[in-house]
């Protein structure tokens, strides 16, 4: 599936409030990611940031002007709203929502909105007391019955110092509902684990086992699977990764802790996908004080719990789709149909991990994908967010005959 945002038409509103210079970065992300964006600056924005900034980044001339002259003859803000496939406004103050929720279309941006039937995404941003007064929720709640949707406003420090409600939404938040909204919705309803990044088998208080698992196959997964509408909690080894936008991240360290949290989340949900690079041993015992360097030192190591293996079986509940992956550096694929075979798994992703540039740490991977039965589908390489996509486009006709 490619980009969700490349070649897509939007239009970013921007209103006037101090939140505006914030609307740049989302410009920048939009374009970086292919999107036709149109910027239509009310008049209160310009007081704050001028059209030049938004015109650079857009290469498109900025439109406010509701009565200017158009370039050709067309009514604009109808024009406008039957071009766009998605209209963001970002920054919306308190004063434009009260005009969208009553109707009032007395600026280009207003007018647009009233005219389009695309989706419609909202980020309110204000001071605290503004958005926590009667009518500012009112407006809100009216607004959400309409159909409109919102990104929230943030907690934080205010423009005018104090700490409270009010921020705009943080880029990354606001392009994720973004790319939500462009996204077919085919898994939603739908509950979806994963499991992503290393573990960690204590040997010392300062010392651990444990591998070179960045996390960016687990995190492209939860997010893809997000995207397109699944409610999705990911169980996470140590990564240095943000969560992705929407997901609901239960952290965990070693191979145990990372054992009981799949057998309580797993049991009930349509997918369950196994994308983290457990532990295969740990410690027999850890030591409670750091071990001092005395020659050679002997561990003992034992077999940590499958998890895999534990989720396929379940008696109960078990979940409709087990995906494992295989990341392996020889006998690729004899090893990943065992894996298939053994653990009982509807699905494996085996990739070659001695190949150079994908992989662990790497934002690309390349992969074999195996089913029951005996066939498999050889991947290219590509993106770990690309590569989601596909593993979820694999998932989709499977969840479906179950």
């Amino acid at each position: 599936m490619a980009d969700p945002l490349a070649g897509r038409q939007i239009v970013l509103g921007v209103t006037g409030g101090i939140a505006a210079y914030k609307a740049v970065e989302v410009l920048r992300r939009l374009t970086e990611r292919g999107a036709q964006v149109q910027v239509v600056m009310t008049e209160a924005a310009e007081k704050f940031i001028t059209p030049n900034t938004f015109r650079s980044l857009s290469s498109r001339p900025v439109l406010g002007d509701l009565w200017a002259e158009p370039e050709r003859w067309e009514i604009q803000h109808v024009s406008l709203g039957e071009w766009a496939q998605l209209v963001i406004v970002a920054p919306a103050t308190a004063n434009s929502l009260a005009k969208l929720a009553h109707g009032l279309g007395d600026n280009l941006l207003t007018t647009l909105v009233l005219a389009t039937k695309a989706p419609v995404l909202i980020a309110p941003a204000m001071n605290d007391n503004m958005l926590s007064h009667p009518a500012t929720q009112a407006n809100l709640a009216q607004l959400k019955k309409y159909g409109y949707h919102f990104v929230a406003s943030g907690y934080g420090r205010l423009a005018s110092g104090k700490v409270g409600a009010g921020r705009l939404a943080e880029t990354e938040t606001i392009i994720a509902e973004a790319e939500k909204l462009l996204s077919p919705q085919d898994f939603a309803g739908k509950k979806v684990v994963i499991t992503a990044g290393p573990t960690r088998e204590t040997i010392d208080p300062v010392r651990f086992i444990t591998n070179p698992s960045s996390g960016k196959m687990g995190y492209a997964l939860a997010a893809c699977a997000r995207r397109r509408g699944a409610q999705v909690t990911l169980i996470s080894g140590p990564t240095s990764l943000p969560a992705p936008v929407g997901v609901e991240l239960l952290p965990v360290t070693s191979a145990a802790e990372m054992y009981d949290a799949a057998l309580q989340q797993a049991p009930g949900a349509q997918i369950f996908i196994g994308a983290a690079a457990v532990g295969d041993f740990t410690p027999a015992k850890a030591s409670d004080k750091k071990l001092k360097k005395s020659g050679e030192l002997s561990l003992r190591l034992t077999q940590t719990q499958d998890i895999i293996t534990a989720v396929s079986g379940l008696k109960r509940k078990r979940p409709k789709l087990v995906v494992g992956f295989a990341a392996e550096n020889h006998d690729l694929l004899a090893n990943g149909k065992k894996k298939l075979v053994d653990k009982g798994l509807d699905l494996v992703v085996a990739n070659d991990i001695s190949q150079p540039e994908v992989g662990f740490a790497s934002d690309y991977n390349t992969a074999t994908l195996l089913f029951p039965g005996g066939k498999s589908r050889a991947l290219t390489r590509q993106s770990k967010i690309d590569l989601a996509d596909e593993i979820f486009d694999t998932i989709k006709p499977l969840l479906k005959n179950r």
